[in-house]
């Protein structure tokens, strides 16, 4: 899932400081499950924001809605009649939905509420760690299903680095060596054998050229 973490309400105060009538986008989606902006958040920040502009003597028009996502036109659809009421949108979704929404409602500002930190899972309550990086060619197949890209400090491709130690990362010593967990994986599945096969360097200019990537599939349409 996409994790993302909150922003701090000083930065956000700052950007609709000015405003009057504001709107707390939640999204229902992944950003509620990593507890940063879904229906929960949402009341959070907008009760802090209600506190604040009552401490500066000013009235401020605060709502808060939350879509089942932000990164549909089905679900953007449903504040179509009442978007015009808003002159700012805190939108708690990730940079995805922020964007969609802003590309939607091209006179309303859009405003982020959270920071979209990567694709991860779910280790435990309040930890999520990085597991893929969207990189677009996968190697899940061939690394026992540990991904060097996200889990390599170093991104290497073809085994650990020389600085690391006792399964540990020479960078940080708190993270394990993504290359040890491969190689461990790969004996327990007994396919060993899958080390010894080079990869080649990873083409950046194919694997993530042109802009933004763009995913089309024909029997959808």
């Amino acid at each position: 899932m996409i994790v993302a973490d909150k922003k701090p309400i000083e930065e956000i105060i700052e950007e609709i400081k000015d405003r009057e009538r504001i709107l707390i986008l939640g999204c229902n989606e992944c950003v509620t499950v990593c507890e940063a902006g879904g229906k929960k958040e949402a009341g959070v920040l907008a009760s802090a924001l209600r506190m604040y502009f009552l401490n500066q003597g000013r009235e401020v028009k605060i709502d808060e809605v939350t879509l089942e996502r932000q990164c549909d036109h089905e679900y953007l659809e449903e504040i179509r009649d009442n978007i015009d009421q808003y002159d700012a949108v805190v939108s708690l979704a990730c940079g995805v939905g922020v964007q969609f929404m802003a590309e939607k409602y091209r006179t309303t500002p859009v405003y982020p509420g959270v920071n979209t930190c990567f694709l991860g899972a779910t280790e435990e309550r309040g930890l999520w760690t990085e597991r893929c990086q969207a990189c677009g060619n996968c190697l899940l197949a061939t690394t026992g299903g540990i991904c060097p890209i996200s889990r390599c400090a170093k991104r290497l491709l073809n085994g650990p680095c020389g600085g690391s130690t006792t399964g540990k990362c020479e960078i940080n010593q708190e993270i394990d060596c993504a290359w040890q967990l491969i190689v461990d994986r790969l004996k327990a599945l007994e396919k060993i054998d899958e080390y010894e096969k080079l990869a080649p360097i990873k083409d950046w200019s194919t694997d993530r050229a042109g802009g933004p990537r763009k995913v089309k599939r024909e029997d959808v349409q």
